[in-house]
């Protein structure tokens, strides 16, 4: 049985899409390139997250692992940021990041 919404919508693959993104191809990608400012999956998750939410995203969700706790909108928008990172490469990484630092007031 997969894991559901409250309307009934199966978001088993989202979240198995989130992770194969944020636990596997993007550090897989950043090992590769070399020239990415972050290689490990929690900081792709911390970009990935503050970046849907515009803020630090521990405000916004309820519960860990934050990807068990987020709605399937949520999660859409949070595969799109991950592909547009892997697609895009270190300058979008690099942008994101700096952004997240910011509303952390980490910069």
């Amino acid at each position: 049985m997969g894991q559901q919404t409250l309307d009934a919508r199966d978001i088993t693959d989202l979240r198995e899409r989130y992770r194969a993104l944020v636990d596997e191809q993007l550090p897989a990608a950043a090992q590769l390139a070399g020239t990415w400012p972050i290689h490990q999956d929690h900081c792709f998750a911390r970009v990935v997250l503050d970046t849907i939410f515009r803020d630090e995203w521990y405000d916004h969700v309820d519960g860990r692992p934050a990807y068990e706790h987020l709605r399937d909108d949520e999660l859409e928008a949070a595969i799109r940021v991950a592909e547009q990172m892997l697609e895009r490469g270190a300058a979008l990484v690099a942008a994101l990041n700096e952004q997240s630092l910011r509303w952390r007031d980490e910069l």
